[in-house]
């Protein structure tokens, strides 16, 4: 099967990367200094960058910015276009898919992605005021809160008690894979959780936070901000940094299938989204050097290891207990530590990763030969409480 006329026809020429605490900082300051390191990494000045996207995440939909003046502006960008996109976590995906029409159309030549939270800041702030947690405004139509549904992980612990009592899955199975990812972010300095190594013992003990999912089956509240910059792969020629380019999309939604018979409770909405992507790019599973899964919680990974067809459904347990996606396993799995150990930025810090990995930028973690890596997005719930609904694929490669 040919690739798509599209497939290396559009690249990442820079990356801008704000980790760690930003409590001095407001969101906008966090948003425009990532898209700031984004262009001037890639070499250009901000007249040259003529489109910008914002990528925010809630549940079901992006929301506004919630401030005035965005960072578009605060940088004097010659943007013909700046909006919001984005959809619980799929964040980056959408943004690539976006902007690829304008450039397409040669509406822009330099589109600007950028996604900044100030979520842990947040939480400490709303912590002072006697509560737990961040603020998230309700939906109308929402009835689970008085069933005990009051956080994310309320809902997707759901999955995980599902996968366990249809395939017999267990806890220190799931501990396996917040093992696997912390050994990752212990070679990234970067990772909030850089030299604190932990064990399957470390998660059996940790507190059981919505059963099955303890404290370290659930991802990290982050501050920080990530940008890119897309451009034409005849433009990415004249780039300083070697180019990233884009060699396939797929999305799906697992709300197209019938719900009554709980298959979404196991699965994720992977096969669409795996054909389009791969079907794109001619690529197999066998040509992907590393994967950058979104991982909110541990179950999520293992869903989608099983269903891209890394071991047979139901056979994940096994597969990462194994030591297969660790440091020197059979496919390297969120190097960076991803949102369970490193920071939690959405699938954009996959995408990060991912460009770093295929520059060759990675250090200590560096996978060996990588030429392609997958990354995906999910969430957005449809139907809140309900499971992650949209599910985006994105193949990257170091040639065309």
């Amino acid at each position: 099967m040919p690739k798509h006329a599209s497939s290396g026809q559009y690249a990442i020429v820079g990356l801008g990367v704000v980790a760690g605490p930003q409590a001095e900082h407001s969101e906008r300051m966090v948003a425009s200094e990532a898209a700031r390191r984004a262009i001037a990494d890639a070499g250009l000045m901000p007249k040259d960058i003529d489109g910008a996207i914002d990528l925010r995440r809630t549940g079901g939909g992006g929301d506004r910015a919630n401030y005035v003046d965005a960072y578009s502006r605060l940088l004097g960008l010659n943007n013909c276009f700046y909006f919001v996109v984005g959809r619980g976590g799929a964040l980056a995906g959408l943004g690539i898919a976006t902007a690829l029409s304008f450039l397409d159309r040669g509406i822009a030549n330099y589109v600007c992605i950028m996604g900044a939270v100030t979520d842990w800041s947040q939480a400490q702030e709303s912590r002072k005021a006697g509560h737990r947690g961040m603020a998230h405004p309700e939906k109308a139509g929402y009835w689970g809160k008085a069933l005990g549904d009051l956080r994310a992980v309320s809902h997707h612990s759901w999955m995980a008690a599902r996968h366990m009592a249809v395939y017999g899955t267990t806890s220190r199975q799931l501990g396996a894979i917040s093992v696997a990812q912390r050994a990752w972010a212990c070679k990234n300095p970067e990772a909030k959780m850089y030299g604190r190594p932990i064990t399957i013992e470390d998660h059996q003990n940790s507190q059981l936070v919505a059963e099955p999912y303890r404290l370290l089956d659930i991802s990290l509240v982050s501050d920080g901000g990530i940008a890119f910059i897309l451009t034409t792969a005849e433009r990415a020629k004249s780039s300083p940094k070697p180019p990233v380019y884009v060699l396939g999309q797929g999305f799906g939604e697992v709300s197209s299938d019938l719900w009554w018979d709980k298959k979404n409770f196991t699965h994720m909405a992977v096969p669409r989204a795996k054909a389009q992507a791969f079907g794109q790019a001619n690529l197999t599973l066998a040509d992907v050097d590393c994967v950058q899964f979104y991982d909110c919680f541990t179950a999520e990974v293992l869903f989608q290891l099983e269903d891209y067809g890394f071991c047979n459904k139901g056979e994940g347990g096994a597969f990462v207990e194994s030591g297969a996606i660790g440091p020197g396993g059979s496919i390297p799995v969120n190097t960076s530590g991803g949102l369970l150990s490193c920071y939690h930025l959405g699938d954009l810090t996959g995408m990060a990763e991912a460009i770093r990995q295929l520059r060759g930028e990675a250090g200590e973690r560096q996978v060996k030969d990588c030429d392609v890596v997958m990354t995906t997005g999910h969430g957005g719930e449809l139907v809140s409480p309900g499971m992650c609904s949209i599910h985006t694929c994105t193949l990257l490669g170091r040639h065309p």
